[in-house]
């Protein structure tokens, strides 16, 4: 599985981060567009899931994210991985 941000930020006051996961079976595709709670949709291969935080949440608003962006970005898609892979894990 791999996990890429494909677009993040705050629109009208909330907050959000777009995910593009590839490298998944037909199976794990409809199990996670199925069963999560976030917005989700399988584009050919991918399953886009978008995630909303609440301001205070958000990843992406501090300083120090703007600056390290690239730092902050890898560590939100190894996370959401993480969370994938253990979500996917019930699906057996």
């Amino acid at each position: 599985m791999d996990v890429k941000i494909a677009d993040y930020g705050i629109i009208d006051d909330k907050c959000f981060i777009l995910y593009n996961i590839s490298g998944l079976t037909n199976n794990q595709l409809e199990f996670l567009n199925n069963n999560l709670d976030d917005e989700t949709q399988i584009v050919e291969d991918n399953l886009l899931l978008k995630t909303k935080f609440k301001k205070e949440f958000f990843p992406f608003k501090s300083n120090e994210s703007k600056i390290k962006e690239d730092d902050f970005i890898s560590r939100e898609e190894i996370e959401m991985n993480l969370f994938l892979s253990s979500f996917l894990e019930d699906m057996d």
